[in-house]
């Protein structure tokens, strides 16, 4: 029979191993809390001003930011609670336009996109605040707000126009995605036919003139020879604001490792993407089956509309989506640290320009989660910085400094695209 003695002594180690436990659980949530407060959390890429425009045609009475946005239907990722959940110090907003724009339509449409980006900064100032240099960042992280920068998706933005690239940086446009799913007059999309071989003439322009603003070349979306074609003519960093790693998931839209390798020596970032399709192996293929599907009832019950609801979503219930998950995120991002170094990874989620994210990845509210999968996977809490923010900053102070030198040394370039129309590439080497 044991003494009182004995008893307390017991039920002693038993709480101090609970206590423990406890506190086991905690320490990576308070380990990426404590990251997350000495160094922004930047995303390279959110669609809310998309979902601004198709869901609520720019009028921002009828949007609702400060409420749950993922109580709507279709739900959405990104609302200001959530935000705040996830710890972000910093976001680049998407001005994204279809490629169905050309011309003066896509340079209209673009411009409207960025007038949501301003109006949203200026309806939430206590929410958010209007970031265009690596230094509003860390100024503006510090005081619990979210830098909220503006980033251009698609070459078809510019209608062609070094004068209009010029303009949209004086609106606030700090990078601009060279392509988007289909190929420019100037430049191969990585999801089109080819048909200029990289860069043309123009598109090598174009660069330098983004070089010499200070805007970031963002190679997210393009071709590998355009990806090549950017390394050998840019002076300064480029990012990949929304990819993953192809030697982690061969898809068009990643980043293939020789890129990686020439990316180390540019001293570049690859933001990692959470749409699923671009991570694993099973989500396209499923949704092409599906698509599949739809087509034959849509043909086989033609008039029956209830009927087709019903064999569609019987198929969906036998067919679920394949998941993916944070390990999936890991994956690339370990590849890319493996190839390339921790000093070029970045999160560019696509949170609000993709359906489903990965399961613990949810919603903008989630990224936690991811910091902690990864200190748990054996980066530090250095690692995790970088990945957060600092290796951004740097590409971003970077970018701000050979600004600063060719403004000193060239002038805006006045070429035009009919100028150098029919004119070689310079001589690639790759």
């Amino acid at each position: 029979m044991k003494t009182t003695g004995q008893l307390f002594s017991i039920v002693l180690a038993v709480c101090l191993v609970l206590m423990s436990a406890v506190a086991g659980a905690d320490e990576p949530k308070e380990r990426v809390k404590k990251v997350l407060q000495e160094v922004p959390l930047i995303d390279g890429h959110n669609d809310l001003p998309w979902q601004c425009h198709s869901r609520f045609d720019n009028h921002l009475e009828r949007f609702h930011p400060t409420k749950s946005t993922g109580e709507l239907d279709p739900p959405m990722h990104t609302d200001f609670d959530r935000l705040k959940a996830g710890g972000v110090g910093g976001q680049f907003w998407s001005v994204y336009v279809p490629t169905s724009l050309v011309g003066a339509d896509a340079v209209q449409a673009t411009m409207e996109q960025i007038d949501v980006v301003h109006r949203l900064i200026e309806q939430y100032p206590d929410i958010l605040e209007y970031a265009e240099t690596a230094g509003d960042i860390r100024r503006i992280h510090k005081t619990g707000k979210v830098a909220s920068l503006i980033g251009m998706e698609g070459g078809h933005s510019i209608g062609n126009s070094l004068a209009v690239l010029r303009q949209m940086y004086g609106l606030g446009a700090r990078y601009m995605t060279i392509t988007h799913s289909s190929n420019t007059d100037w430049a191969d999309s990585a999801t089109d036919a080819p048909v200029h071989g990289g860069l043309t003439p123009f598109g090598e322009e174009v660069i330098r003139e983004m070089n010499r603003l200070g805007m970031v070349v963002d190679l997210s979306h393009v071709s590998q020879d355009t990806m090549h074609d950017t390394l050998d003519v840019s002076e300064a960093p480029v990012i990949f604001s929304h990819s993953g790693a192809y030697g982690a998931k061969a898809h068009p839209r990643n980043v293939p490792d020789d890129v990686l390798k020439r990316l180390k020596e540019k001293d570049g970032v690859v933001m990692v993407i959470f749409l699923p399709g671009y991570l694993a192996d099973g989500p396209h293929e499923w949704y092409a089956s599906y698509k599949a599907q739809v087509a034959y009832f849509e043909t086989f019950y033609r008039g029956d509309p209830s009927r087709i609801e019903a064999e569609i979503k019987a198929w969906r219930e036998k067919n679920p989506r394949p998941e993916v998950s944070i390990d999936h995120v890991i994956a690339h991002i370990n590849h890319i640290r493996d190839v390339a170094g921790i000093d070029h990874i970045g999160i560019g989620s696509d949170y609000d320009g993709m359906g489903s994210a990965p399961v613990g990845l949810e919603d903008v509210s989630q990224y936690p989660n991811l910091f902690e999968a990864l200190l748990k996977a054996g980066y530090s809490e250095e690692d995790l910085k970088k990945i957060a923010g600092d290796n951004v900053l740097r590409v971003m102070e970077r970018v701000e400094e050979v600004s600063s030198s060719l403004r000193e040394s060239r002038k805006p370039s006045d070429l035009s695209f009919e100028d150098l129309q029919g004119k070689k590439s310079t001589e690639k080497s790759h």
